[in-house]
């Protein structure tokens, strides 16, 4: 019974997306460990910004410095 938790910042994370990240990875899971999708458990919790940090820093601080983990 495989058991996923993605971990994103609370920054509006759509129902949608959530949807495709849950299907994207049951997906993988199934084709990659040959495991039953209707076992498969996938848990997306969003993480308050100021509750997350790297570089020694709060997420909160680093957006307000325009810094981001957007691709461009």
């Amino acid at each position: 019974m495989p058991y996923v938790k993605i971990e994103v910042t609370r920054e509006g994370v759509t129902r949608q997306q959530k949807q495709e990240l849950i299907k994207g990875v049951t997906d993988l899971i199934t084709t990659v460990l040959n495991k039953d999708p209707q076992l498969t458990h996938v848990v997306i919790q969003e993480v308050d910004l100021d509750d997350w940090g790297y570089a020694g820093e709060q997420t909160s601080v680093l957006r307000e410095q325009g810094i981001t983990a957007d691709r461009h």
